[in-house]
């Protein structure tokens, strides 16, 4: 297939998860939905073939207007392809990058498979690797479990301490769930002072399923044997015993924002946090979940099948294939744009008059399956945390958000709250 030429108002700015392996892992995390989408590709060998690579990469290249393209590997376990897979993946890269596209690599792994090779390779490529990791020991393997039903705690850290003996950039992804979610200084602290990473991202476990699917959902999304395997869609009102409360996901980030407001800020980036900095400021969301539209952030299968979004990989939300169609008109179908305008265009009337609009915008549309308190459908099932956590930070981001438009640093603000706050003696209780 020949170079397309880009149509004028093409959308040439999106990033796609690409998932070799598909849905195959060899964890069988419990609160991994993404496990049962091996149902759709019943027979599959779930294993990305070196042509559809080439041709990924290269529509890839051919459809980026920015000189900056990120090539993402997620998965299942994007690294039971095998390091030769990637070795290939570069080169493709090399073949087909325009002269001046700058290209960087990212990597989702849960570490297991990691030694000394693949850091290796990682370090050299520059690969910016996110590393699944849920706190400590007893939090991490409450649901992080291998196919045997034991934790992966160990293995996980085996693999981050191969990353460090290398050098590699790290990003670790803590999902937030029943387990960990009371738990929040403690798994902050774990990341901050035990190992001493500086980039974290949060991100909530929110399992959405019919009351009739809710006792097999509980169980965990694994192979059972012989026992009916559920098939994840986003339908229903009703969520797994594993899924973070509303309520709960708030105080969850509002106790690690005091604990990084007094110490942390330009030393501890969390992406929650650099999100809401960014609403404060004006600027374009960083986080797609806080966009006021989507569509812009897709994911590719292994056979090449391309999905509206990572987290809408069902069958109504599939857009093609990238063997018989060019990714950016799949991208640019009407069917797309469709995806990414419903976002806006289905927000309740409770959410567009919120004084948090500005920083929330309705959040993840995998999320709204609620009613308002008129009774209007689309509310986020996470609200009532997001409202409570972007109102307690209003102050400290206000703060910080002016430090930078005058040309400072917002790490000034740690020291001007603790001066405010020393000024302000806690209220005494009534007699």
């Amino acid at each position: 297939m020949a170079p397309i030429q880009l149509p004028s108002m093409a959308r040439a700015d999106f990033h796609v998860l690409a998932k070799p392996t598909g849905a195959v892992c060899n964890l069988d995390c419990k609160y991994c939905f993404f496990l049962s989408k091996e149902m759709l590709y019943p027979g599959s060998r779930f294993r990305m073939a070196d042509d559809l690579l080439e041709t990924y990469i290269r529509q890839l290249l051919e459809s980026q207007s920015s000189p900056d393209v990120i090539v993402g590997w997620q998965g299942g376990e994007p690294t039971l392809m095998g390091l030769e897979f990637f070795e290939r993946s570069i080169a493709y890269v090399q073949q087909y990058r325009k002269p001046r596209q700058q290209v960087t690599y990212t990597l989702q792994t849960n570490g297991t498979k990691l030694d000394d090779a693949w850091c290796a390779f990682l370090k050299r490529h520059n690969v910016l690797v996110g590393l699944s990791v849920d706190g400590p020991r007893e939090l991490h393997d409450a649901y992080r479990v291998d196919k045997g039903g034991q934790g992966s705690f160990d293995e996980v850290m085996r693999g981050f301490g191969c990353l460090n003996r290398h050098g590699v950039d790290v990003n670790v992804m803590c999902t937030v769930h029943a387990a960990n979610a009371d738990h929040p200084v403690e798994v902050y602290r774990f990341f901050r002072d035990e190992l001493k990473t500086a980039f974290i991202q949060f991100i909530p476990i929110v399992e959405r399923v019919t009351e009739q699917l809710l006792p097999l959902a509980n169980q965990g999304w694994g192979e059972r044997g012989s026992d009916p395997r559920p098939l994840h869609v986003l339908e229903g009102t009703h969520v797994t015993s594993r899924s973070v409360a509303p309520e709960q996901w708030g105080r969850f980030l509002i106790a690690i924002f005091d604990e990084w407001i007094k110490r942390d800020v330009g030393a501890v980036y969390v992406q929650m946090f650099d999100a809401a900095l960014a609403s404060w400021l004006g600027a374009p969301a960083s986080m797609c979940i806080f966009s006021e539209t989507c569509g812009s952030a897709l994911a590719l299968e292994h056979n090449g099948d391309v999905y509206s979004c990572d987290h809408f990989v069902e069958p109504k939300h599939l857009l093609g294939n990238i063997q018989q169609v060019h990714m950016l008109q799949l991208v640019n179908s009407e069917q797309q744009r469709t995806f990414g305008l419903v976002k806006r265009d289905t927000l309740p009337k409770y959410c567009r008059e919120c004084t948090v609009r500005f920083a929330c915008h309705g959040e993840c549309p995998k999320n709204r399956f609620l009613s308002t308190p008129d009774g209007e459908p689309g509310l986020n099932y996470l609200c009532a945390g997001y409202k409570a956590f972007f109102t307690h930070i209003d102050r400290a981001m206000h703060l910080m958000a002016e430090l930078l438009r005058h040309g400072r640093y917002a790490d000034e603000a740690m020291a001007m709250l603790a001066e405010h706050r020393a000024a302000s003696p806690p209220m005494q209780p009534h007699v």
